[in-house]
């Protein structure tokens, strides 16, 4: 491991400094219908986001299925072309670049996938997978790619011995590891998660998680982890933006976050965690229920996406579209009628709602 460390990413961009930068970004993906294939219509899967990552931070990226959250990852690693806005990386625009202007910058931006089975070909041995990126790149890593690929093995506490083996022979938290070694092979920045642990056995995710975390401290990381686990985000995450149907509601630190939510989404979403104490079996459940189902993408409500689910909604809510502003602190927020807005709520944390350790 502490070979490992010696191996950092050396970059331009120092600690706190802004890394990525997100502008407007939308994704739209056209429906066709017809002998001519005429869009009829689209599924505006992202619609709009502001947002930035400071190098060595983790921004967390919550909300339902559908709401977006990983075709913003793949947007922001150019694996989709946007349909508006901008994404500048160390303060170049990398929107619109090409594959091959994309190519060096590849190596500073990599992504692990949800799925461990898919994303690995299982015609292809562990030592090729692994030593993919060195030959994409035309990169000779000192001692030569199997070396350099064993001790990658190695930091994410796998058996370099294996490096022959294929990704049948292993479990599914083990392939994530190789997808993690993959993603570390050529020493990126920025590091985008979808999901990294969604997939995988509960036993298996809390180790996952915390090769994530100890990776992040040795080799100066920066992460961008999307999940649907809140216990998962709040446990790796520095700052969280939360996902309602192609928009962000609310984006706020850790602590703010999960003491005072602002955004009613972000109240019922938090209500729906389960509290695994043993005492508070007969208490009264604070669950907040939401009414309906999220609306389609394809034609979403005007106003306030959330209104047609929202208890506290009003007629300002149907027609005007609330702007993400920051009513404390590194606490942003999208509503007409904000939860904990008092400074008292925000002074006096629940409890149980301190760091877990991220």
């Amino acid at each position: 491991m502490t070979k490992a460390a010696t191996a950092g990413p050396v970059g331009e961009t120092a600690p706190g400094e802004i890394l990525l930068k997100v502008t407007g970004l939308r994704k739209h993906f056209p429906i066709r219908k017809g002998l001519l294939q005429r869009q009829v219509g689209a599924v505006k899967a992202v619609d709009g986001l502001d947002f930035e990552v400071r190098s060595g931070e983790t921004l967390g990226v919550v909300g339902e299925s559908g709401c977006g959250k990983s075709t913003m990852g793949r947007l922001i690693t150019r694996l989709l072309e946007p349909t508006a806005g901008t994404v500048e990386f160390e303060g170049r625009d990398i929107t619109h670049l090409g594959v091959g202007a994309m190519r060096p910058m590849r190596r500073d931006v990599q992504m692990i996938f949800q799925d461990p089975y898919s994303s690995l070909n299982p015609r292809h041995t562990i030592g090729t997978i692994v030593g993919a990126p060195f030959k994409l790149q035309g990169v000779t890593p000192d001692g030569g790619v199997k070396k350099e690929v064993q001790r990658l093995l190695e930091v994410v506490g796998l058996n370099p011995e294996h490096y022959n083996r294929y990704p049948h022979e292993f479990s599914g938290g083990q392939r994530q590891r190789i997808g993690i070694a993959r993603a570390l092979a050529l020493n990126p920045k920025l590091v985008v998660a979808d999901e990294p642990v969604s997939a995988l056995d509960v036993s298996i995710q809390a180790q996952v998680v915390n090769l994530l975390d100890d990776l992040q401290s040795e080799l100066g990381l920066t992460y961008v982890i999307i999940a649907h686990d809140l216990s998962v985000v709040r446990h790796v995450s520095d700052r969280i933006a939360v996902m309602y149907l192609g928009k962000i509601v609310e984006l706020a630190d850790r602590k703010s976050l999960y003491s005072a939510p602002m955004h009613p989404y972000t109240k019922a979403l938090m209500s729906a965690v389960p509290i695994p104490d043993p005492k508070r079996r007969n208490a009264k459940s604070e669950r907040i229920l939401l009414k309906g189902d999220v609306p389609s993408p394809i034609s979403p409500p005007a106003g306030c996406r959330f209104h047609t689910r929202c208890w506290k909604a009003t007629e300002v809510c149907t027609t005007q579209e609330p702007p993400l502003i920051e009513l404390k602190p590194g606490q942003k927020v999208a509503c007409h009628h904000p939860e904990n807005t008092g400074t008292p709520a925000a002074a006096d944390p629940a409890p149980g709602t301190g760091s877990s350790g991220g």
